[in-house]
């Protein structure tokens, strides 16, 4: 007798064998999770998403509707993907050439959000807390809390871990309005003050 399953999937969702599901995670719609990728616990999947073969999802990542997760993706903890954004996974694909030998990785670290209909062009990595806007084709590495926005994507300033912009004084200091947290830009990166 198998044990009961510790996540919820809508009827309509699709889930292939050999897929890895955490604890308490969701699955709306009409999605498909194929096998041999790994979501976490507290993860939400909405409707009309496909998650495939080798994706790497951590816990509590929230991935809107529309969105499709090709094989070369992994997500840490906390990211946010929202509507219909898009990740490719290979560079210069043509119909009639297969190039499943080739997919490039794409890693986006913990607490990163990418905005809707957002496209992350693959074997660019998304820094922790980086804030994608939504629109942006990214085309290059983004920096830990950055604030990414345009086509292609632009640095446009930087973000708090509340998802705040940040405004930095004379000295390299911004304080998040939010959680009070202090943030230091020094040498044009950004980190938490201990």
């Amino acid at each position: 007798m198998s044990a009961e399953k510790e996540y919820f999937a809508h009827e309509s969702a699709i889930i292939d064998e050999g897929a890895v599901i955490g604890k308490g995670t969701k699955i709306w719609h009409f999605s498909h999770i194929m096998s041999n990728c790994t979501i976490g616990d507290g993860c939400n999947i909405g409707q009309n998403v496909v998650i495939s073969p080798q994706v790497i999802l951590g816990k509590n990542v929230k991935v809107q509707n529309n969105v499709s997760i090709y094989t070369g993706v992994i997500c840490e903890d906390d990211v946010f993907l929202g509507p219909s954004m898009v990740f490719t996974n290979v560079i210069n694909p043509r119909s009639a050439v297969n190039r499943k030998n080739e997919y490039a990785q794409t890693l986006v670290k913990r607490g990163a959000s990418i905005g809707a209909n957002a496209t992350i062009v693959c074997g660019h990595d998304i820094g922790e807390f980086a804030f994608i806007g939504a629109g942006a084709v990214v085309t290059k590495e983004v920096a830990a809390y950055a604030l990414v926005i345009g086509n292609p994507a632009r640095h446009a300033g930087w973000m708090s871990e509340f998802g705040h912009k940040l405004h930095f004084d004379s000295n390299g200091i911004a304080v998040c309005p939010e959680s009070k947290q202090t943030y230091v830009l020094e040498n044009g990166k950004v980190s938490k003050k201990i």
